[in-house]
């Protein structure tokens, strides 16, 4: 028997993260198909004008974690990093004073994966790829008043702006380029964007604090500060497509030796003959192909894109080392897993596979239920057996204290 499972612990149930960023039912969300615009949420605790300043002065940030642009470009790093000083003679770091300048001279600062920088936004990423199902990633764009950071373009992932201070007006136009991949960037058309965006926009809005814009990938965007500064995040959603379900079938198919025979000497590319016998061959293979395999190599894929609730090695190592019969441990948050119990227990995990002892199936259900649990109550354990399991699993970061 297999179960597979994203398990979250302690979270309400639902999608809390996707209803903070929508207005309408989850179920009349237009994921994939058209823009949508909310009003009135509130962001609030997730991120705002004094967290921009602490990240810029005391966090030791680095490139790429920092991006700055004007009028459409993006401005070489050397002009706003340094070194970090004494004992971090780093040379990559940001210079505040740099950043100062180039600010009040109309740049924009884009900082970067703040899903793994700022602790609120930490837990909300986790959180919104457990509801979407696709992993994300959230930047902020901070903008000085009356300025536009970047010209109209369309990004190859899904987009929610939310906008956490000051106001920006926003331009959204319709794709030239349909669900766009990332390998095709809107700079490879660049004219075609260029002429759509001088047409009549489809929303032409400004966004408020608490208010939130979704864009499916591909859909054409500009925006631009009004009279004070701007600051909005753009949560980027990367979405899991059948086109890279293709590309999974082609890692399989580089196994399959049939399709990895030559053509023929002297073949003609041009020949329709040779080329439909070649797709007879895929077709063939396809039909052939273990859905089983196909899951795996994607679930391989997708889940090393994404982060489980963040593990805390000092206070592992003190539950590890005072580690008691009644100390209670939960399940990690948001950990991807799969587990087959048969004549042991596989657990897979992103990047490791865990056997165990059959007889410890019925107390790794309870664990991967997100209980909180004690080693004296696990079911078919005793106490000592229950210890060695929960002393493994602290150290595998499956479990942490509850």
């Amino acid at each position: 028997m297999t179960d597979s499972s994203l398990r979250t612990t302690g979270l309400p149930a639902g999608r809390p993260a996707l209803e903070r960023c929508i207005s309408v039912p989850v179920a009349d969300f237009p994921w994939g198909r058209e823009p949508l615009l909310s009003t009135g949420l509130g962001f609030g605790d997730l991120f705002g004008l004094d967290a921009v300043d602490e990240l810029l002065t005391r966090r030791g940030l680095r490139t790429p974690f920092l991006r700055l642009a004007k009028g459409g470009e993006v401005i070489d790093p050397r002009r706003y990093t340094s070194s970090g000083g004494a004992g971090a003679e780093i040379s990559d770091q940001i210079d505040d004073e740099r950043v100062t300048r180039l600010f009040l001279d109309g740049a924009t600062i884009v900082l970067q994966a703040l899903h793994r920088t700022w602790p609120p936004l930490v837990d909300f990423g986790q959180q919104l790829t457990s509801d979407l199902g696709h992993p994300v990633q959230i930047n902020a764009y901070v903008t000085p008043p009356q300025n536009q950071g970047f010209s109209a373009h369309y990004d190859v992932h899904d987009v929610f702006v939310l906008q956490v201070a000051g106001e920006k007006r926003w331009r959204i136009h319709a794709p030239v380029l349909a669900a766009p991949l990332r390998d095709q960037p809107w700079s490879s058309r660049a004219s075609s964007v260029a002429a759509r965006a001088s047409e009549e926009p489809v929303i032409d809005t400004v966004l408020r604090p608490g208010d939130a814009l979704y864009l499916p990938r591909g859909w054409l965007h500009s925006a631009s500060s009004l009279g004070e500064t701007s600051v909005h995040l753009t949560v980027g959603v990367h979405p899991v497509t059948r086109h890279t379900l293709v590309e999974v079938l082609a890692g399989l198919a580089a196994e399959e030796p049939s399709l990895r025979e030559s053509l023929p000497l002297g073949f003609d590319p041009t020949d329709p003959s040779l080329l439909a016998g070649a797709v007879d061959a895929l077709s063939s293979w396809l039909r052939t192909v273990d859905a089983n395999a196909v899951a795996d190599r994607l679930r391989k894929r997708t889940w090393t894109q994404g982060r489980s609730e963040p593990v805390s090695p000092l206070a592992q190592e003190r539950v590890v080392s005072a580690l008691a019969a009644d100390t209670p441990v939960r399940l990690r948050g948001h950990l991807h897993h799969t587990v087959d119990y048969a004549d042991s227990v596989v657990l897979r995990l992103p990047d490791r596979t865990l056997t165990l002892p059959a007889v410890t199936a019925a107390a790794l259900k309870t664990i991967l239920s997100g209980a909180v649990v004690r080693a004296g109550e696990l079911p078919d354990l005793d106490a000592d057996d229950g210890l060695v399991l929960i002393r493994r699993l602290l150290r595998e970061a499956l479990v942490v204290p509850a």
